[in-house]
Protein backbone atom coordinates (compact mmCIF):
# COMPACT_ATOMS: atom_id res chain seq x y z
CA UNK A 1 0.00 0.00 0.00
CA UNK A 2 1.32 3.36 -1.06
CA UNK A 3 1.70 6.24 1.74
CA UNK A 4 1.52 9.89 0.40
CA UNK A 5 2.23 12.79 2.90
CA UNK A 6 -1.21 14.60 4.18
CA UNK A 7 -0.05 18.31 3.23
CA UNK A 8 3.01 19.61 5.31
CA UNK A 9 2.29 18.26 8.45
CA UNK A 10 4.84 15.44 8.35
CA UNK A 11 1.79 12.76 8.86
CA UNK A 12 2.23 10.11 6.19
CA UNK A 13 -1.59 8.19 5.24
CA UNK A 14 -2.02 5.23 3.10
CA UNK A 15 -3.12 6.11 -0.56
CA UNK A 16 -6.62 4.64 0.01
CA UNK A 17 -8.37 5.64 2.71
CA UNK A 18 -11.25 3.31 4.68
CA UNK A 19 -14.82 5.35 4.93
CA UNK A 20 -17.10 4.49 7.57
CA UNK A 21 -20.45 6.47 7.41
CA UNK A 22 -22.47 3.25 7.14
CA UNK A 23 -21.24 2.02 10.49
CA UNK A 24 -24.34 2.12 12.74
CA UNK A 25 -27.07 1.40 10.35
CA UNK A 26 -26.36 -0.49 7.39
CA UNK A 27 -23.11 -2.08 9.14
CA UNK A 28 -23.03 -3.39 12.65
CA UNK A 29 -20.05 -2.71 15.22
CA UNK A 30 -19.09 -6.46 14.70
CA UNK A 31 -18.91 -5.69 10.64
CA UNK A 32 -17.20 -2.09 11.36
CA UNK A 33 -14.74 -3.69 13.48
CA UNK A 34 -13.84 -6.50 11.19
CA UNK A 35 -13.80 -4.15 7.89
CA UNK A 36 -11.20 -2.08 10.03
CA UNK A 37 -9.54 -5.42 10.70
CA UNK A 38 -8.92 -6.60 7.17
CA UNK A 39 -8.26 -2.61 5.92
CA UNK A 40 -4.92 -2.57 8.35
CA UNK A 41 -4.16 -6.06 7.33
CA UNK A 42 -4.27 -4.82 3.55
CA UNK A 43 -1.63 -1.72 4.49
CA UNK A 44 -4.49 0.95 5.01
CA UNK A 45 -3.63 3.25 7.69
CA UNK A 46 -6.34 6.11 7.45
CA UNK A 47 -10.09 6.45 8.38
CA UNK A 48 -12.33 8.61 7.72
CA UNK A 49 -15.78 9.65 9.69
CA UNK A 50 -17.64 12.55 10.81
CA UNK A 51 -19.63 13.58 13.71
CA UNK A 52 -22.80 13.17 11.93
CA UNK A 53 -22.27 9.57 10.53
CA UNK A 54 -23.80 7.08 10.08
CA UNK A 55 -25.75 9.00 7.38
CA UNK A 56 -27.42 6.07 5.55
CA UNK A 57 -30.37 7.22 6.64
CA UNK A 58 -29.51 10.52 9.15
CA UNK A 59 -31.21 10.20 12.74
CA UNK A 60 -30.86 11.50 15.82
CA UNK A 61 -31.30 8.21 17.45
CA UNK A 62 -28.05 7.10 15.61
CA UNK A 63 -25.90 10.14 14.64
CA UNK A 64 -22.39 9.75 16.26
CA UNK A 65 -22.55 5.76 16.32
CA UNK A 66 -20.24 5.18 13.89
CA UNK A 67 -17.12 7.37 16.06
CA UNK A 68 -18.26 4.93 19.06
CA UNK A 69 -17.89 2.11 16.76
CA UNK A 70 -14.33 3.28 16.17
CA UNK A 71 -14.26 4.01 19.74
CA UNK A 72 -14.79 0.44 20.79
CA UNK A 73 -12.34 -0.74 18.43
CA UNK A 74 -9.22 1.17 20.07
CA UNK A 75 -10.55 0.10 23.13
CA UNK A 76 -10.46 -3.81 22.16
CA UNK A 77 -7.49 -3.84 20.14
CA UNK A 78 -5.50 -1.04 21.74
CA UNK A 79 -3.86 -0.03 18.11
CA UNK A 80 -4.68 3.84 18.23
CA UNK A 81 -1.55 4.52 17.40
CA UNK A 82 -1.89 2.43 14.06
CA UNK A 83 -4.37 4.55 12.73
CA UNK A 84 -4.70 7.92 11.52
CA UNK A 85 -7.81 9.02 12.02
CA UNK A 86 -9.85 11.62 10.50
CA UNK A 87 -13.38 13.01 11.29
CA UNK A 88 -15.53 16.37 11.41
CA UNK A 89 -17.40 19.32 12.49
CA UNK A 90 -20.91 19.79 10.66
CA UNK A 91 -21.97 22.83 9.41
CA UNK A 92 -25.12 24.93 9.29
CA UNK A 93 -28.48 22.99 8.76
CA UNK A 94 -28.46 19.81 11.10
CA UNK A 95 -30.08 20.64 14.16
CA UNK A 96 -30.52 16.86 14.78
CA UNK A 97 -26.42 17.07 16.30
CA UNK A 98 -26.63 19.80 18.17
CA UNK A 99 -28.94 23.45 18.01
CA UNK A 100 -28.26 24.23 14.14
CA UNK A 101 -26.23 27.12 13.60
CA UNK A 102 -22.91 27.37 11.26
CA UNK A 103 -19.44 26.31 12.52
CA UNK A 104 -18.22 29.00 15.46
CA UNK A 105 -15.57 28.47 18.06
CA UNK A 106 -18.80 27.18 20.19
CA UNK A 107 -19.65 24.07 17.57
CA UNK A 108 -16.01 23.76 17.26
CA UNK A 109 -15.64 23.15 21.15
CA UNK A 110 -18.55 21.13 21.44
CA UNK A 111 -17.74 18.98 18.30
CA UNK A 112 -14.07 17.89 19.08
CA UNK A 113 -14.84 17.31 22.76
CA UNK A 114 -17.53 14.73 21.91
CA UNK A 115 -15.94 13.20 19.33
CA UNK A 116 -13.09 12.91 21.55
CA UNK A 117 -15.16 10.84 23.91
CA UNK A 118 -16.83 8.74 21.49
CA UNK A 119 -13.95 7.56 19.53
CA UNK A 120 -12.15 6.93 22.95
CA UNK A 121 -9.08 8.57 22.47
CA UNK A 122 -7.23 12.20 23.19
CA UNK A 123 -6.57 13.29 20.09
CA UNK A 124 -7.67 13.37 16.86
CA UNK A 125 -5.34 13.29 13.84
CA UNK A 126 -6.94 15.32 11.18
CA UNK A 127 -9.97 17.76 12.32
CA UNK A 128 -12.29 19.08 8.96
CA UNK A 129 -15.29 21.53 8.44
CA UNK A 130 -17.85 19.33 6.95
CA UNK A 131 -18.48 22.65 4.54
CA UNK A 132 -17.90 26.28 4.74
CA UNK A 133 -20.67 28.43 6.23
CA UNK A 134 -21.64 30.48 3.67
CA UNK A 135 -22.67 27.61 2.02
CA UNK A 136 -20.67 25.61 -1.07
CA UNK A 137 -21.24 24.19 -4.50
CA UNK A 138 -20.98 20.95 -3.97
CA UNK A 139 -24.56 18.32 -3.46
CA UNK A 140 -25.49 19.06 -7.54
CA UNK A 141 -25.76 22.55 -6.67
CA UNK A 142 -22.52 23.49 -8.62
CA UNK A 143 -24.03 24.44 -12.27
CA UNK A 144 -22.97 28.28 -11.55
CA UNK A 145 -21.95 30.57 -8.81
CA UNK A 146 -24.74 32.14 -6.74
CA UNK A 147 -23.60 35.68 -4.95
CA UNK A 148 -26.90 35.53 -3.11
CA UNK A 149 -26.43 34.60 0.71
CA UNK A 150 -22.66 34.78 0.01
CA UNK A 151 -21.87 36.74 3.32
CA UNK A 152 -18.78 39.38 2.59
CA UNK A 153 -17.41 38.67 6.35
CA UNK A 154 -16.32 35.20 5.51
CA UNK A 155 -12.58 36.30 6.19
CA UNK A 156 -13.58 37.20 9.72
CA UNK A 157 -15.16 34.21 10.34
CA UNK A 158 -12.70 31.54 8.91
CA UNK A 159 -10.10 33.70 11.04
CA UNK A 160 -12.38 33.03 14.10
CA UNK A 161 -12.35 29.33 13.47
CA UNK A 162 -8.75 29.01 12.67
CA UNK A 163 -8.16 30.82 16.51
CA UNK A 164 -10.12 27.80 17.66
CA UNK A 165 -8.91 25.10 15.90
CA UNK A 166 -5.72 26.61 16.58
CA UNK A 167 -6.36 26.41 20.65
CA UNK A 168 -7.54 22.48 20.16
CA UNK A 169 -3.94 22.05 18.39
CA UNK A 170 -1.89 23.84 20.80
CA UNK A 171 -3.85 21.65 23.43
CA UNK A 172 -2.54 18.35 21.87
CA UNK A 173 -6.32 17.61 20.88
CA UNK A 174 -5.71 17.92 17.08
CA UNK A 175 -2.62 17.16 15.25
CA UNK A 176 -3.76 18.62 11.45
CA UNK A 177 -7.08 20.67 9.80
CA UNK A 178 -8.82 20.27 6.87
CA UNK A 179 -11.61 21.33 4.66
CA UNK A 180 -14.62 19.83 2.76
CA UNK A 181 -16.42 20.58 0.00
CA UNK A 182 -14.36 23.90 -0.12
CA UNK A 183 -13.73 25.65 -3.21
CA UNK A 184 -10.68 27.42 -4.80
CA UNK A 185 -11.67 30.84 -3.07
CA UNK A 186 -12.63 29.58 0.21
CA UNK A 187 -9.45 27.24 0.17
CA UNK A 188 -7.38 30.24 -0.38
CA UNK A 189 -8.71 32.20 2.22
CA UNK A 190 -7.84 29.58 5.10
CA UNK A 191 -4.86 29.42 3.50
CA UNK A 192 -3.77 33.54 3.56
CA UNK A 193 -5.10 34.20 7.06
CA UNK A 194 -3.49 31.05 8.13
CA UNK A 195 -0.04 32.34 6.83
CA UNK A 196 -1.01 35.94 8.31
CA UNK A 197 -1.66 35.14 11.66
CA UNK A 198 -0.10 32.20 12.96
CA UNK A 199 -2.75 29.92 12.70
CA UNK A 200 -3.12 26.01 11.66
CA UNK A 201 -2.59 25.46 8.33
CA UNK A 202 -5.18 23.87 6.19
CA UNK A 203 -3.55 20.13 5.35
CA UNK A 204 -6.21 18.82 2.85
CA UNK A 205 -9.60 19.17 1.10
CA UNK A 206 -12.43 16.50 1.20
CA UNK A 207 -14.50 16.94 -2.03
CA UNK A 208 -15.88 14.66 -4.37
CA UNK A 209 -14.38 12.98 -7.01
CA UNK A 210 -14.78 10.01 -9.62
CA UNK A 211 -14.54 9.48 -13.48
CA UNK A 212 -18.05 10.57 -12.81
CA UNK A 213 -17.41 14.12 -11.09
CA UNK A 214 -13.98 15.46 -11.99
CA UNK A 215 -14.85 19.22 -11.17
CA UNK A 216 -11.98 19.55 -8.92
CA UNK A 217 -9.46 18.98 -11.94
CA UNK A 218 -9.15 22.34 -12.67
CA UNK A 219 -8.65 25.46 -9.96
CA UNK A 220 -8.87 23.21 -7.02
CA UNK A 221 -5.96 20.88 -9.01
CA UNK A 222 -3.90 23.93 -9.88
CA UNK A 223 -4.25 25.28 -6.51
CA UNK A 224 -3.82 22.07 -3.93
CA UNK A 225 -0.67 21.06 -6.27
CA UNK A 226 1.51 24.33 -5.49
CA UNK A 227 0.17 25.08 -2.21
CA UNK A 228 0.74 21.27 -0.84
CA UNK A 229 -3.29 20.85 0.12
CA UNK A 230 -3.72 17.21 -1.16
CA UNK A 231 -7.02 15.95 -2.34
CA UNK A 232 -9.22 13.61 0.22
CA UNK A 233 -11.37 12.08 -3.01
CA UNK A 234 -14.88 11.02 -1.38
CA UNK A 235 -17.49 9.04 -3.38
CA UNK A 236 -14.71 7.77 -6.04
CA UNK A 237 -17.33 4.98 -7.34
CA UNK A 238 -20.03 7.30 -7.53
CA UNK A 239 -21.83 5.95 -4.68
CA UNK A 240 -21.51 2.81 -6.35
CA UNK A 241 -22.87 3.68 -9.95
CA UNK A 242 -19.15 2.93 -10.96
CA UNK A 243 -19.66 -0.96 -10.40
CA UNK A 244 -22.44 -1.38 -12.93
CA UNK A 245 -25.34 -2.47 -9.77
CA UNK A 246 -27.35 0.05 -10.52
CA UNK A 247 -27.67 -0.40 -14.34
CA UNK A 248 -31.66 -0.88 -15.94
CA UNK A 249 -33.12 0.62 -12.61
CA UNK A 250 -31.42 -2.39 -10.56
CA UNK A 251 -31.79 -1.64 -6.61
CA UNK A 252 -29.81 -4.41 -4.60
CA UNK A 253 -31.47 -4.98 -1.49
CA UNK A 254 -29.51 -3.19 1.21
CA UNK A 255 -27.56 -1.00 -1.14
CA UNK A 256 -27.02 2.87 -0.68
CA UNK A 257 -30.28 3.12 -3.49
CA UNK A 258 -33.06 1.31 -1.69
CA UNK A 259 -32.00 3.79 0.99
CA UNK A 260 -32.09 6.77 -1.14
CA UNK A 261 -33.38 6.41 -4.73
CA UNK A 262 -31.31 8.81 -6.41
CA UNK A 263 -28.30 8.53 -4.70
CA UNK A 264 -28.10 12.50 -3.80
CA UNK A 265 -29.10 13.76 -7.11
CA UNK A 266 -26.32 11.33 -8.68
CA UNK A 267 -28.99 8.92 -10.65
CA UNK A 268 -30.22 10.70 -13.47
CA UNK A 269 -30.26 9.69 -17.63
CA UNK A 270 -27.03 12.25 -17.89
CA UNK A 271 -25.27 8.96 -16.20
CA UNK A 272 -26.12 6.58 -17.97
CA UNK A 273 -24.22 6.74 -21.25
CA UNK A 274 -20.74 7.35 -19.74
CA UNK A 275 -21.73 4.56 -17.18
CA UNK A 276 -21.63 2.06 -20.24
CA UNK A 277 -18.86 3.53 -21.48
CA UNK A 278 -16.57 3.34 -18.65
CA UNK A 279 -18.23 -0.16 -18.28
CA UNK A 280 -17.47 -0.91 -21.70
CA UNK A 281 -13.70 0.45 -21.59
CA UNK A 282 -13.12 -2.09 -18.26
CA UNK A 283 -14.28 -5.15 -19.96
CA UNK A 284 -12.46 -4.53 -23.17
CA UNK A 285 -8.93 -4.10 -20.83
CA UNK A 286 -10.10 -6.86 -18.24
CA UNK A 287 -10.56 -4.98 -15.52
CA UNK A 288 -12.62 -4.95 -12.65
CA UNK A 289 -14.91 -1.51 -12.86
CA UNK A 290 -14.22 -1.12 -9.03
CA UNK A 291 -10.45 -1.21 -9.88
CA UNK A 292 -10.60 1.20 -12.94
CA UNK A 293 -12.81 3.78 -11.39
CA UNK A 294 -10.40 3.40 -8.16
CA UNK A 295 -6.98 2.95 -10.01
CA UNK A 296 -8.09 6.39 -11.82
CA UNK A 297 -8.28 8.24 -9.11
CA UNK A 298 -4.77 7.04 -7.52
CA UNK A 299 -3.23 7.78 -10.50
CA UNK A 300 -4.43 11.67 -10.35
CA UNK A 301 -1.61 14.16 -9.53
CA UNK A 302 -3.20 15.98 -6.84
CA UNK A 303 -4.50 12.60 -5.02
CA UNK A 304 -3.48 12.02 -1.32
CA UNK A 305 -6.12 9.11 -0.34
CA UNK A 306 -9.28 7.85 -1.79
CA UNK A 307 -12.04 7.54 0.55
CA UNK A 308 -14.05 4.03 -0.03
CA UNK A 309 -16.99 2.45 1.84
CA UNK A 310 -18.09 -1.05 1.31
CA UNK A 311 -21.59 -2.57 3.26
CA UNK A 312 -19.87 -6.50 2.35
CA UNK A 313 -16.46 -7.50 3.41
CA UNK A 314 -16.73 -9.48 -0.43
CA UNK A 315 -17.54 -5.17 -1.34
CA UNK A 316 -14.07 -4.04 0.82
CA UNK A 317 -11.77 -6.99 -0.66
CA UNK A 318 -12.75 -6.00 -4.38
CA UNK A 319 -11.97 -1.74 -3.40
CA UNK A 320 -8.17 -3.09 -1.65
CA UNK A 321 -7.69 -5.01 -4.68
CA UNK A 322 -7.10 -1.62 -6.68
CA UNK A 323 -4.14 -0.88 -4.93
CA UNK A 324 -2.44 -3.27 -6.75
CA UNK A 325 -3.58 -1.79 -10.28
CA UNK A 326 -1.85 0.24 -12.40
CA UNK A 327 -4.29 1.82 -15.09
CA UNK A 328 -1.61 1.56 -18.67
CA UNK A 329 -1.50 4.81 -21.29
CA UNK A 330 -3.97 3.10 -23.43
CA UNK A 331 -6.42 2.80 -20.67
CA UNK A 332 -6.01 6.52 -20.05
CA UNK A 333 -6.59 7.46 -23.02
CA UNK A 334 -9.53 5.78 -23.16
CA UNK A 335 -10.90 7.12 -20.33
CA UNK A 336 -9.73 10.70 -21.51
CA UNK A 337 -11.50 10.01 -24.87
CA UNK A 338 -15.17 9.24 -22.70
CA UNK A 339 -14.42 12.38 -20.41
CA UNK A 340 -14.82 14.83 -23.66
CA UNK A 341 -17.66 13.12 -24.44
CA UNK A 342 -19.37 13.48 -21.30
CA UNK A 343 -17.08 16.06 -19.78
CA UNK A 344 -20.10 16.84 -16.84
CA UNK A 345 -22.17 14.24 -16.46
CA UNK A 346 -23.00 14.78 -12.88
Amino acid sequence: MQTRPLGRTGIDVSLYCLGSMTWGTQNSEAEGHAQIDAALDAGINFIDTAEMYPTTPLSAGTQGRTEEIIGTWFAKTGRRDDVVIATKVIGDGYDRIREGGPISPTTIDAAVESSLRRLQTDYIDLYQLHWPNRGSYHFRKWHSFDPTGQDRTAPADITACLEALDAHVKAGRIRAIGLSNESAWGTMQFLNIAGANGLPRVASIQNEYSLLCRHYDLDLAELTHHEDVGLLAFSPLATGILTGKYLDGATPPGSRKSIGPELGGRLTDRVDAPLRAYLDLAREHGLDPVHLALAFCAQRPFMTSIIFGATTMDQLATALGAADITLSDEVLDGIAAIHRTFPIPM
